[in-house]
């Protein structure tokens, strides 16, 4: 029976890796995720039949976890808002994180009420330093994650008042950071030499927690979509480190798998900021945080002159960005693609940022979530050569992602690869104000003769639009 334990296990790690592969592209992604699932079911499966055949298996407390964790999930899932998606992602790295420390908490927990458990020599290090790895990324994804949701979410309620979730870091925190992560490995090794006393485990705990809050609250804005990755890199890093003390096999490629994928990721945004991930986690995005003073102006258009240049258009490259989701306006520009292709034959394109949004994948979510057409969904690096033989631009709500400054070699955004919506014949950008971006820049496109600003919500600017389209 032990051989069909390990096929089990062997089955479901193939379903994670053939899912994680499926989820490399919009159109697959859906059929990766039921992989996935059907991945854990069949782990799950095959760990309670282990426990049975061990003589482990508390059935009430499984079916009560099963029904309870089920409900939850499906409760979630039929809730959530798909503007509301980065925020979820993020509380689900954070539990993930928090059931793996919770596993490796309750494994020394053996050994700090019965001595004689305890193993010797190497074992004993290995357990150790595991269990401890897994409760620092644990308990600091957790904290780290729920902070992060309520920055993505811009605030929490108390009482009825709204408090909005503070961005906060002076230069004096980063060495407290690195104090506090040199204090975890401390207690870490002393926890070798005193494996029962448990002191030392609970110190782990707490530091790991206050270290999740201080790494994440500086950080805001446009590199929140590289925390939510990493956090969703630690969430499976310490799933890894469980599965290595409680020894099982699955665990541990389940976690590896979403740590170095995460890590890739997160590797990704980076590069298409332009930035370490030492500096995400210790500088301010912008150098010294001060934001340019506007010393220029712009006339606003309205949506009756839009539609008028709209009129005959040819080709149309769409550039969502983080506008578009706080407004929710993906339906709203869904209805102007299909107008435009309906009385015009006009052949739309949407241009997406690799950091555009609140989290990896956010506009594509979006888009997705109003039946936008996987095809007409283009990464920058295949799109910017279209621009130069593209009519019109619709910029919705992006700033610093298509920033020309980008290309000056100077300043905080010098370097990050950009969307060329400038080389277009015409820009139209949706936009509430000239209000510069997350980096502080003022961006030139804004001033071109060629842009026409439409400044409002993007929702109510998108619906004007389309009504001004469909009047011509």
């Amino acid at each position: 029976m032990e051989d069909w334990i390990s096929i089990g296990y062997l089955l479901s790690a193939a379903l994670f890796i053939f899912g994680l592969k499926k989820l490399g592209h919009p159109r697959t992604a859906p059929f990766g995720n039921q992989l996935g699932a059907m991945g854990m079911l069949v782990a799950v499966v095959t760990t309670v039949v282990s426990m049975q055949l061990a003589g482990n298996a508390q059935w009430e407390l499984i079916i009560a976890g099963l029904v309870v964790g089920s409900l939850i999930g499906y409760w979630m899932a039929v809730k959530v808002e798909m503007t509301g998606m980065p925020e979820l992602v993020a509380m689900f790295n954070g539990f993930g994180g928090a059931a793996s420390a919770l596993v490796a908490l309750s494994e020394i927990q053996k050994y700090i009420s019965n001595a004689d458990l305890v193993p010797d020599g190497l074992e004993l290090t290995v357990t150790m330093i595991a269990a401890g790895l897994s409760a620092l990324v644990g308990w600091m994804t957790l904290t780290g994650s729920l902070l992060a949701m309520y920055k993505l979410k811009g605030g929490i309620e108390v009482f009825g008042k709204w408090i909005r979730t503070p961005t906060w870091g002076p230069s004096w925190l980063n060495p407290v950071k690195v104090l506090l992560l040199l204090s975890v490995f401390v207690m870490i090794f002393l926890s070798i030499e005193e494996p029962t006393n448990q002191n030392y485990l609970w110190g782990i705990i707490g530091v790991s927690c206050l270290l999740g809050i201080v790494l994440v609250l500086p950080i805001g804005g446009a590199d929140m979509p590289v925390v939510v990755s990493l956090l969703n890199s630690l969430s499976g890093i310490a799933a890894a480190f469980t599965g290595f003390i409680i020894g099982n096999s699955v665990l541990i490629i389940a976690g590896s798998l979403v740590g170095a994928s995460g890590l890739i990721l997160t590797f990704i945004m980076c590069k298409a900021m332009n930035r370490t991930l030492l500096d995400v986690l210790f500088k301010s995005f912008g150098g010294d945080g001060e934001k340019q003073a506007l010393t220029r102006t712009k006339v606003g258009s309205d949506p009756d002159e839009v539609a008028m240049m709209l009129d005959g258009a040819q080709k149309v490259i769409i550039v969502p960005g983080y506008g578009m989701a706080v407004s929710q306006c993906q339906h709203a520009v869904k209805e102007f693609a299909d107008l435009m292709k309906e009385k015009f034959d006009t052949e739309i394109k949407y241009a997406i940022h690799p950091v555009a949004g609140r989290m990896p994948g956010h506009m594509n979510v979006l888009l997705a979530e109003a039946n936008v057409p996987y095809e007409q969904l283009i990464e920058m690096d295949e799109i910017n050569s279209e621009f130069p033989e593209c009519d019109v631009a619709l910029v919705i709500g992006a700033n610093d992602t298509t920033n020309p400054a980008a290309r000056s070699g100077e300043g905080p955004l010098a370097g990050m690869p950009i969307i060329d919506a400038d080389a277009a014949r015409t820009v139209v950008i949706i936009k509430r104000s000239l209000s510069v971006g997350y980096a502080g820049v003022d961006n030139d496109l804004f001033y071109m003769d060629k842009t026409m600003m439409l400044f409002g919500d993007g929702k109510a600017m998108m619906t004007g639009l389309n009504t001004a389209v469909k009047e011509i």
